[in-house]
C-alpha cells in the first residue's frame, strides 16, 4: 500500500531557525485569516517586503499557499497579490458523542470539506469509536491520497482529556476511563493523532475563526447530547489548569438539593440545564439544534415555556458566576445553550447586568457560536494543524505509517 503524499520533499526542509519561525508565522496568519495580501502580511509580521516575498515564494513552492491578483480597480502603486491557504493541505477530525461518531476533513484555512456522521444505536466504547472512525477514514483513502496532504488527526472528546498523551481520563457520558484514544486511532490509521476536550477545542476554534475573533478573554459554553462543556480563553490563551482540565463550567454548582450528576456531585449546571429534557417536551427524538429551536420558539405549551424559563434561570446563575470570576469580554454559547439564549436574550443580558458585579457585567457581550455544526470539526482539526504550523517545511518529510494489523 502506497503512503499518501508528503507535504514537501526532504530537500525543501529549511534548517535556519529564524526562517523556519518566519515561515511558521506567515503560514499561521494565512491559515487563520483565510486570505491576506502581501502588504497585509508585511504589516502583520513586521518583516520587510523583500523578505516576505521570498518566504511566500518558498511557501508557494512547497504547495502550502497560492497567490491571486488583487481584486478591485484604482489601486495606487504596485498591486499586492493576495495569498490563500492551499485547500490540498488538510487535517482529519473526529468527534465521538453518545449517539454518533462524526468524522470530518478540514483544509487549511479552517474550511470543512467533508463531514460524515455515523449514528450509533448505543453509546460507543472507545474501541468502537476508534473502529468507526478508522473505517470511515479507510473509505476515504483514495480521495485523501490523490487530492490531499494530511497533517494528522485531531479528536474532540466530551470529557477530561490529557492533551500531552491523548488519554481520556474520564468521559462520564461516554463511560470512558483511562482510554488512550489518540494512540489507538493513530495505530489504526497510520496518521499521527492528538486528542483534547471538545469544549476547549470549540473555544479555540471560535476564538480563531468564529464569534470570538479579536477577543482576548472569552468563555465558551457548548450544550449537546453529551452534556455541557466549557473552555476559557484568558489573554488569548486557553486556560488549561494544572492538568489540562480547566473550563468544566458544566459542573458549576447552581442548585441546592439538585439532581445527582455523573461527576458524583449534585446540583451541577448540566443536570439542571438539559437538552434531553427539552427534546422530550418538544416531541423530538434527536438533538438537531435547528429543529429544537423551531419547536421551542413556536410552542404554545405552558410546560415547555416553564421548562425553558427554569433552564434559563440556572444558566443565568452559571454565567453570572463565570463573569464575576473570569471577567471575559465575550461569552459564546453553542448548541442548545445558544438556542436557549436566542429564546430570551434580553432576559439573560438583564440578569448579568443586574446580578453580576458592575465592572465585569458592563464589559461582557454574549454571542451565539458562529461556526455552527462545523465547530467541532474545525476545533479538532486545529489540533492536527498545530505541529504543521509550527514547522511547515519540516513536516514535509513526515509520512503516514502503516496502520496496525487487525
Amino acid at each position: 500500500m502506497m503512503p499518501p503524499r508528503t507535504l514537501a520533499s526532504a530537500a525543501a526542509r529549511e534548517p535556519d531557525p529564524s526562517r523556519r519561525n518566519n515561515l511558521s508565522l506567515l503560514t499561521s496568519l494565512v491559515h487563520h485569516h483565510g486570505v491576506l495580501s502581501r502588504a497585509q502580511l508585511t504589516r502583520h509580521t513586521g518583516l520587510n517586503r523583500s523578505t516576505v516575498g521570498t518566504l511566500i515564494g518558498q511557501l508557494v513552492t512547497l504547495g502550502l499557499v497560492y497567490e491571486t491578483a488583487p481584486a478591485g480597480e484604482g489601486q495606487v502603486g504596485r498591486p499586492s497579490p493576495n495569498v490563500h491557504p492551499s485547500p490540498s493541505v488538510a487535517a482529519l477530525a473526529v468527534n465521538p458523542e453518545v449517539d454518533a461518531v462524526t468524522i470530518g476533513l478540514v483544509s487549511l484555512g479552517g474550511k470543512v470539506q467533508k463531514k460524515i456522521r455515523f449514528d450509533t444505536e448505543r453509546i460507543p466504547s472507545a474501541r468502537e469509536a476508534v473502529n468507526i472512525a478508522s473505517a470511515v477514514i479507510a473509505g476515504m483513502r483514495s480521495e485523501l491520497d490523490t487530492s490531499y496532504r494530511i497533517t494528522g488527526i485531531g479528536m474532540a472528546v466530551p470529557g477530561l482529556v490529557n492533551r500531552d498523551d491523548g488519554v481520556v481520563r474520564h468521559a462520564p457520558h461516554l463511560g470512558w476511563r483511562n482510554e488512550p484514544v489518540a494512540r489507538m486511532l493513530s495505530e489504526a490509521t497510520g496518521y499521527p493523532c492528538q486528542a483534547a476536550n471538545d469544549a476547549s477545542l470549540g473555544a479555540e476554534a471560535e476564538l480563531i475563526f468564529g464569534a470570538g475573533a479579536g477577543q482576548g478573554n472569552l468563555i465558551y459554553l457548548n450544550g449537546g447530547a453529551s452534556g455541557i462543556g466549557g473552555g476559557i480563553i484568558s489573554d488569548g490563551q486557553l486556560l488549561r489548569g494544572a492538568s489540562g482540565y480547566a473550563g468544566e463550567i458544566g459542573h458549576t454548582f447552581v442548585r441546592s438539593g439538585g439532581k445527582s450528576c455523573h461527576c458524583g456531585a449534585t446540583g451541577c449546571l448540566e443536570t439542571e440545564v438539559s437538552q434531553s429534557r427539552l427534546l422530550e417536551l418538544a416531541g423530538l427524538s434527536r438533538g438537531d439544534t435547528a429543529d429544537l429551536e423551531k419547536a421551542l420558539a413556536t410552542s404554545s405549551s405552558a410546560e415547555v415555556n416553564d421548562e425553558v424559563a427554569r433552564q434559563l434561570m440556572f444558566l443565568d446563575i452559571a454565567l453570572r458566576n463565570a463573569v464575576n470570576i473570569f471577567n471575559p469580554e465575550a461569552i459564546v454559547l453553542d448548541g442548545f445553550l445558544g438556542t436557549l439564549y436566542a429564546l430570551a436574550p434580553e432576559s439573560v443580558d438583564g440578569v448579568l447586568l443586574s446580578q453580576a458585579m458592575d465592572g465585569p457585567a458592563g464589559q461582557v457581550k454574549i454571542y451565539r457560536a458562529a461556526l455552527g455544526s462545523d465547530l467541532m470539526m474545525i476545533g479538532a482539526a486545529e489540533l492536527a494543524f498545530t505541529p504543521f504550523l509550527a514547522d511547515p517545511a519540516g513536516l514535509g518529510t513526515t509520512t503516514r505509517t502503516a496502520p496496525a494489523a487487525g
